[in-house]
């Protein structure tokens, strides 16, 4: 295999990574904020539950920057096609994050009931509504993004907001909230007691029985959907453009890579099995196993997506054979050289910062402790 070639799928294999680490982490976030009012029923227990992520909830942001960071420097194209195509949705995602912070900082800082209410639902907003985002872009990959290019690369996005919120992208969007809210239930569970506990231990039963039904009709969904076929163009590793190729449409493509080599099948297993024994490990209190099964989840459910998309990367609804590959997308082997080096030394650095600082600040989150820290979320 060519050096270029293989330095783009090193980082299609990295961003999927980053976006795993992201659902993962960032996820986990906002899946306590998505369910502070339900496992919270007075203030004192939704400062319980604030406080068990207190401490990493803005470490964690970094795999925002880091997913938005390697599409940017990596699929160049693709940066700039989607954020300027979604730009509402862009403006949404950011308007909800920065309500995060706000509702972090600020919560506690009044004791007027009404004021820590109002934060509270933003918080419950402002993590409900990234994860259905998340998901929502995922599921309209396999649509297609309605945009095309000019002679000069000057790509016209035609599509509409609504137009987004289609079935299959809602589906997608609540199977995120779902794995979502497992993560933050589990999440509680470790670092709660009592009744906080025990209501963290229900949601996280329910919403990883709804995963597995969500995946399940997803795949179906797919098998009978229309999916994107590169019939031809430049060979892989050479340098080219979106004008240069020809993209047809089948009706149960996106099975292709799975037919082609069964191997990959193993990756939806995963899937099913991370969802499957979290249920289990969640109804058996085992909350850390939980936590890591819902990190395997996340991997065979993001791992699914992008398998069953290669080398796809944004289809084009509008006008197929310019759809945006890992082949065509991508910036030069120079540059990808040097992002590999970056990442060998930034990626391990903070895999190794969050568990040193989920290490260290283990334990139970206890009500009194929290309610005679003036400092305390």
């Amino acid at each position: 295999m060519e050096t270029y070639a293989l330095l783009q799928i090193t980082w299609w294999l990295l961003l999927g990574v980053l976006l795993i680490g992201l659902a993962v982490m960032v996820g986990m976030d906002m899946g306590v904020g998505t369910i502070l009012r339900y496992v919270g029923r007075t203030d004192l227990e939704r400062r319980v539950a604030l406080n068990i992520i207190g401490p990493h909830w803005e470490g964690n942001q970094v795999w925002f920057v880091l997913g938005g960071g390697a599409v940017f420097a990596a699929f160049p194209l693709i940066y700039a096609t989607a954020f300027s195509g979604f730009y509402v949705v862009m403006m949404l995602l950011l308007w909800s994050m920065i309500m995060r912070p706000l509702g972090f900082e600020y919560r506690s800082k009044l004791p007027s009931e009404a004021w820590r209410n109002t934060w509270d639902w933003a918080l419950l907003v402002s993590g409900l509504v990234p994860m259905v985002v998340f998901g929502a872009a995922f599921g309209n990959l396999f649509h297609g993004a309605p945009f095309q290019f000019s002679w000069n690369l000057t790509s016209t996005y035609t599509g509409s907001f609504l137009g987004l919120l289609n079935p299959f992208a809602i589906l997608c969007g609540l199977l995120s909230a779902a794995l979502s809210v497992f993560m933050g239930a589990v999440t509680v569970m470790n670092g709660a007691e009592g009744v906080i506990h025990a209501r963290a231990r229900t949601l996280a039963r329910v919403s990883s029985v709804l995963a597995i039904v969500l995946f399940a009709i997803g795949g179906f969904w797919v098998r009978g959907m229309q999916g994107f076929v590169l019939t031809s163009g430049p060979a892989a590793g050479i340098a080219q453009t979106p004008l240069q190729q020809n993209v047809s449409l089948l009706d149960g493509a996106w099975f292709a890579n799975f037919h082609a080599y069964p191997v990959l099948w193993l990756v939806p297993a995963l899937g099913f099995a991370g969802m499957l024994l979290g249920l289990l490990a969640a109804g058996a209190r085992r909350s850390h196993l939980a936590w890591w099964l819902g990190a395997v989840a996340w991997l065979g459910v993001i791992g699914t997506a992008g398998t069953a998309l290669f080398p796809f990367l944004l289809p084009s609804s509008s006008t197929p054979a310019q759809s945006l590959t890992v082949w065509n997308s991508s910036s030069s082997q120079l540059t990808l050289t040097w992002m590999v080096g970056f990442a060998a030394v930034f990626v391990p650095l903070v895999v190794w910062y969050t568990s040193w600082a989920f290490y260290v600040m283990r334990g139970k989150v206890k009500a009194e402790h929290v309610s005679a820290d003036e400092h305390a979320y």
